[in-house]
């Protein structure tokens, strides 16, 4: 069944009610998720400051598909700002990758070791 998602709280009753249907305690849940079990009653309870990642992750650990209804209208402009957002993540990747690899040659020629 199809429910809308249009708050924390509608995530984390889906949650519990996946979790309950399983026969998982709420503590173990959270440990093989690698939550604590306070983020886990908050979010099971609707605590609306959640972290939207861990949200999805557990939404998807459960096998629970969210998804957004764009307008067509929308979905060429979604497609534009999607590939900006990837591009700009690739470049910063890149850039932290080149400070990591200019440190260690650095250090590499001052003779110092990585158990510095």
């Amino acid at each position: 069944m199809k429910i809308p998602l249009s708050s924390v709280q509608d995530a984390g009753v889906a949650i519990r009610t996946m979790r309950k249907r399983a026969g998982i305690r709420i503590d173990d849940f959270a440990l093989t998720a690698g939550v604590s079990k306070q983020f886990m009653t908050d979010l099971e309870n609707g605590k609306p400051s959640v972290q939207m990642g861990m949200v999805l992750s557990l939404l998807q650990r459960l096998n629970i598909r969210a998804s957004l209804d764009l307008p067509e209208t929308a979905i060429d402009t979604f497609r534009s700002e999607s590939r900006k957002v990837d591009s700009r993540r690739a470049k910063k990747v890149a850039s932290k990758s080149l400070d990591t690899d200019v440190h260690l040659k650095e250090r590499s020629a001052t003779g110092e070791s990585s158990n510095d």
